[in-house]
C-alpha cells in the first residue's frame, strides 16, 4: 500500500502522521492531569500509568507491526531506542524548568520505584538475548516473566504512592502534587476518561500508519532495521512524550512530567513481549543484532543516571540543569554517532 506512493507522499503522510499524534498528546497531557485530581490517583501513578501508557501505544504499534512482518530488528529497535530517547526529553524539559533542577523539584517516591522497576525490566531482555534460543509457542520464556513483573512492578508502585515509607526533604523548590481546586477534586473522572480513550485510539491509528511509512523507508533506501526503528520512528512515536513532558512541567505538574517519562519506559518495556508474541519465527530476542542489544545498554544507563539524580536531588548544575541531565544527554548523543556509524 504504501511502497507504492512518492517519496513526497510517504513523508507527507509521515509528517501528518506524527503531528496528528503530537496534538492528541497534548490534550491528553491535560486530561490526564484532570484524571489524576479527580480519581485522587496522584500525578505519579497517573503520568506512569495512564499517560505513559497512552503517548507508548503508537509506539506498541510499530513494533507489533514489524514483529508480525517478520522484522525481528526494527520492532526491538523502535521499542528500546525510543526508551532512551524518552529519557532524554527530561533532561530537554530540565533546560525548560529554571528555578531549580527538575529532579529536585519532582521529589516523589513512586518515580523512585519506577525507575528501578524500569532498570530490572531491561535487564530481562538483555538476560534473553544472551541466553540459549529457546521459546515455546513462539514466545521466550523471559516474555511471560518480564510481563509478570511489570504487573507486580504496578502493583508495588501504587501501594509506595499510598503508603510511603519515606518522604522527600522539603525546600522551597519541592512541587508538591495537589489539586487545582477542592471543588474539580469532587467532580467525576468519567468524561475526561471518555475524552482520553478516544485520543488513546487516534495515537494507535497513526501508530499503525508510522511503522508502514517506516517499513517502506527501510526498503526504499536500503537502510538497516536497527536505523531506522531507533533514531526514525522510536523518536516520532515518542515526540508525545516530549509534548506532553514540557506541557507539565508548563503547568506545574512536576510529578506527572517524571511520571509520564519513567512510567512511559516500563510500559515501553512490553513492546518486546508483545512484539515476541506476534513474531513467528521463534523468539524475537534470538533474531536481533548487537545493535539492539546496544540500544538496551544505552537505555538501562540513562535510567541509571536519571535514578542518581532522582535520589542525589541537586538543586542546581551547570547551566541551570543537573549533572545527570548533561550526562544522560552525552551518553545519547553517543549511542546516535555509534549507530550511524555502524549503519
Amino acid at each position: 500500500m504504501f511502497d507504492d506512493l512518492s517519496l513526497t507522499l510517504l513523508f507527507v503522510v509521515f509528517a501528518v502522521a506524527g503531528g496528528a499524534v503530537i496534538a492528541a498528546s497534548i490534550r491528553a497531557t491535560h486530561l490526564a492531569d484532570i484524571i489524576a485530581d479527580r480519581s485522587r490517583m496522584g500525578e505519579a501513578m497517573a503520568g506512569g500509568l495512564i499517560l505513559g501508557g497512552a503517548t507508548s501505544l503508537s509506539g506498541v504499534v510499530v513494533s507489533v507491526t514489524a514483529a508480525a512482518s517478520g522484522d525481528a530488528s526494527f520492532a526491538v529497535s523502535n521499542a528500546v531506542g525510543g526508551i532512551a530517547a524518552q529519557t532524554l526529553f527530561l533532561a530537554i524539559a530540565d533546560l525548560l524548568h529554571k528555578r531549580a533542577n527538575l529532579e529536585h523539584a519532582a521529589a516523589e517516591p513512586a518515580n523512585l520505584f519506577q525507575a528501578v522497576l524500569l532498570i530490572v525490566l531491561l535487564s530481562l531482555p538483555i538476560a534473553a538475548m544472551s541466553g540459549p534460543d529457546i521459546a515455546y509457542f513462539g514466545v521466550h520464556p523471559v516474555s511471560i516473566v518480564l510481563f509478570l513483573a511489570y504487573l507486580a512492578g504496578v502493583r508495588i508502585s501504587a501501594s509506595v504512592t499510598e503508603k510511603p515509607m519515606w518522604t522527600p526533604v522539603e525546600t522551597r523548590e519541592t512541587r508538591h502534587d495537589e489539586p487545582e481546586s477542592e471543588a474539580e477534586a469532587q467532580k467525576s473522572a468519567r468524561k475526561p476518561a471518555m475524552g482520553f480513550i478516544g485520543l488513546v485510539a487516534i495515537m494507535a491509528a497513526c501508530g499503525w500508519v508510522i511503522s508502514q511509512v517506516g517499513g517502506a523507508f527501510i526498503t526504499r533506501f536500503g537502510l538497516s532495521s536497527s536505523l531506522v526503528g531507533a533514531l526514525v520512528t522510536a523518536v516520532v512515536t515518542s515526540l508525545p512524550e516530549l509534548v506532553t513532558t514540557i506541557v507539565a512541567v508548563r503547568k506545574g505538574a512536576l510529578q506527572l512530567a517524571v511520571g509520564g517519562i519513567i512510567g512511559g519506559n516500563t510500559f515501553d518495556t512490553l513492546f518486546l513481549v508483545f512484539s515476541d508474541i506476534a513474531y513467528r519465527d521463534g523468539s524475537i530476542y534470538n533474531a536481533v543484532g548487537m545493535n539492539d542489544l546496544y540500544w538496551l545498554a544505552t537505555g538501562m544507563l540513562m535510567t541509571g543516571v536519571l535514578l542518581g539524580g532522582l535520589i542525589i536531588r541537586q538543586r542546581e548544575g551547570p547551566a541551570r540543569i543537573g549533572v545527570e541531565s548533561v550526562l544522560m544527554m552525552a551518553i545519547y548523543a553517543s549511542a546516535v554517532a555509534v549507530e550511524v556509524t555502524a549503519g
